[in-house]
């Protein structure tokens, strides 16, 4: 039992982990190469990996997606460390609006145009985005905004995720504080009662026994 419970929790956290690393907010440094605009026929298997139409458009299983194609500065260690290469990388521009995740994102086709104007260019940009890039699932990450850097050795420090884990141990320390409270408080009275009945109970049923075995001692 102990180790169905090892698992179970282990395979809870790392769906979290994986939800954590595929909404919150990543980092490239590339050269933008190219863009262009595809037909995209939604399966049921990768609709979920996308967002919607634009603001305002009806939202098909097919329509017409914006992509990004660049270079991107390869990197290890989540990005802390760059490597002397670089690989290609394709990203998608879509509208979040309101919906999850909540970047409320409006401006796709503006950051389509900057985009296509820093194709023309050997500039290098930062993309933030967020997702995944699976050639199998045909997915791609989305790009959040772009800005232009001196060179591709500027560092990168993603503060919102840093602010973000500091919320979420804190938020998970009073939760668990809360919850001892209220154990404490409420379960463990109820608790304690039980077993006090409980106790009193078996007292009884021993107290009854002895006497049914001391009448039948004297017949």
């Amino acid at each position: 039992m102990a180790r169905v419970k090892f698992v179970f929790r282990l395979l809870v956290l790392s769906f979290f982990a994986l939800f954590l690393h595929y909404v919150l907010p990543q980092h490239d440094i590339v050269k933008v190469t190219s863009t262009e605009v595809i037909r995209t026929d939604f399966s049921s298997i990768n609709r979920i990996f996308f967002a919607q139409a634009d603001s305002g458009s009806a939202n098909p299983d097919v329509r017409d997606l914006r992509l990004i194609n660049a270079q991107k500065q390869n990197t290890f260690l989540l990005g802390f460390v760059r490597r002397d290469s670089v690989s290609v990388m394709v990203y998608r521009n879509e509208d979040t609006g309101w919906i999850w995740p909540p970047y409320f994102k409006f401006n796709s086709a503006d950051l389509q145009a900057v985009a296509a104007n820093l194709a023309r260019g050997d500039d290098w940009v930062v993309v933030t985005h967020y997702g995944w890039r699976n050639r199998w699932l045909s997915i791609y990450p989305n790009v959040v905004r772009m800005r232009v850097v001196d060179s591709p050795d500027v560092t990168i420090i993603p503060w919102f995720n840093i602010g973000f884990f500091i919320f979420l141990l804190i938020a998970m320390m009073f939760i668990r504080a809360m919850w001892r409270q209220l154990w404490e408080r409420a379960v463990d009275p109820v608790l304690d009662a039980a077993s006090h009945r409980v106790d009193e109970a078996q007292a009884g049923l021993a107290e009854r026994r002895s006497r049914l075995a001391r009448w039948f001692g004297r017949k």
